[in-house]
């Protein structure tokens, strides 16, 4: 059996402590590359969409919650992303921003009522 001298014993516990940080470091990078997916809410009250015009990435989330005590929908003019269903209070719909571009949408129980999102590259 060997005996670990103090030198050894030191050598030992700094590289354990080394390979505990870089497992950290690597984990902490994962963690951070799977939170990217942004979320970006809008708020439809008052008949409107609140932000009206809004600036999102490719990938990105886009919500929508209706705070009206009216239903409302989201359907997009060209037909970009599929439309919701009617939302009632306080109920979402969201959807991932797909290739660059401009988006406009309506609702179509109040056609007024317009947005825009502006997708850029990610």
């Amino acid at each position: 059996m060997s005996t670990l001298t103090l030198r050894n014993k030191t050598i030992a516990l700094l590289c354990a402590i080394s390979c505990l940080n870089l497992s950290a470091f690597a984990l902490a990078g994962d963690t951070k590359d799977a939170g990217t997916s942004k979320q970006n809410p809008i708020e439809i009250k008052d008949f409107a969409f609140n932000p009206q015009t809004i600036t999102v990435r490719s990938g990105e989330k886009i919500t929508w919650t209706n705070r009206d005590e009216e239903p409302h929908t989201i359907v997009s003019v060209e037909k970009q992303f599929k439309k919701s269903s009617a939302l009632d209070t306080d109920q979402t719909f969201t959807i991932t921003a797909g290739a660059p571009g401009t988006y406009t949408y309506f609702c179509s129980v109040h056609p007024k009522m317009t947005g825009t999102i502006i997708v850029v590259k990610s």
